[in-house]
């Protein structure tokens, strides 16, 4: 893989890790007026709403649309859907700090699957930064002891959709799929389950998407729209574990906006968790002997 198209390529992550943490504030805000499927699935339609245009109209040359991937688009879309769903019905029986830490134990899941079941090395310097990762989040998420409640296994459940979501769209990335057609079709997919799923939980709650119409369309161009687009065109050319490890600096990038916006106070325990993320981070960086294949385009199939 070209270093230079890697590096650009963590830097996209970067970058979608810091669109990601600002929109914890709009979450934040909507929440207490907006139910969770609501919300999701208003911003994720928006989202997709907002970028066809921009798919159909795109310059020439950008790869068009292949039927045999539009499946697995889709099913980025149910992923997207079930591990949020999960994360929210975990949350009525767990704690935050739980479902934070829980959550963010992606970025372990996703070497454990690339080893064990797409037998795919990883080196021992990776599997470090995973550790200082995971510690990074706890530190982050934990401000008080850690007890299991029965809503953390949904929570556990919520980390393996999401760790599937970064492999899925790693490998699709990887083969040259349009990013934008990608974003549309996903965002429409895990939209329609999210709204279709409110309807049937709650009919009246439709009346309170009006309202809540700035979180909404702030959630739906840059969190969605810039965020996860972004991160497809990012797993391009970067592996999926360099790609958990930098993501998971969303939730230093959320700390900071819940300071500057939302006055909530960094503690000095969640400052060196900020400082176990960068290092990691930056760690995904250094290759020592071989370490995860090329997944960018071209490459083969890791069963190949």
């Amino acid at each position: 893989m070209n270093q230079m198209l890697r590096w650009k390529s963590d830097l996209i992550l970067l970058l979608v890790a810091a669109v990601w943490g600002s929109g914890f504030v709009a979450q934040r805000l909507a929440a207490a007026s907006l139910s969770t499927f609501y919300f999701n699935g208003g911003r994720f339609l928006l989202a997709a709403a907002l970028l066809l245009p921009l798919a159909h109209f795109q310059r020439a040359g950008q790869p068009g649309i292949e039927r045999k991937q539009i499946p697995w688009m889709m099913l980025a879309g149910a992923l997207l859907f079930t591990a949020s769903g999960l994360q929210q019905a975990g949350l009525a029986t767990t704690s935050i700090g739980n479902a934070s830490f829980i959550t963010g134990l992606y970025v372990v899941i996703v070497p454990i699957i690339l080893f064990f079941a797409l037998k795919q090395r990883v080196s021992a310097l990776s599997w470090f930064a995973v550790f200082l990762a995971a510690a990074g989040v706890a530190l982050l998420s934990l401000q008080g002891e850690f007890s299991i409640a029965p809503g953390d296994l949904l929570e556990l459940l919520g980390a393996v959709m999401w760790a599937l979501h970064i492999i899925l769209l790693g490998r699709i990335a990887g083969q040259g799929a349009n990013v934008l057609w990608f974003s549309v079709i996903q965002f429409a997919t895990c939209g329609a389950l999210n709204l279709v799923l409110a309807l049937v939980l709650d009919p009246q709650g439709i009346n309170t998407l009006a309202p809540a119409w700035g979180t909404i369309a702030y959630s739906a161009v840059f969190p969605i729209g810039v965020g996860f687009t972004l991160q497809i065109a990012g797993q391009k050319h970067a592996p999926p574990l360099d790609a958990a490890i930098i993501l998971s600096m969303e939730a230093v990038f959320g700390t900071l906006f819940g300071y500057l916006f939302l006055q909530e106070v960094l503690s000095p325990r969640q400052l060196i968790g900020c400082a176990l993320l960068l290092a990691a981070m930056i760690l995904a960086q250094i290759r020592v002997g071989p370490s995860l294949p090329d997944l960018s385009v071209n490459s083969p199939s890791p069963k190949a």
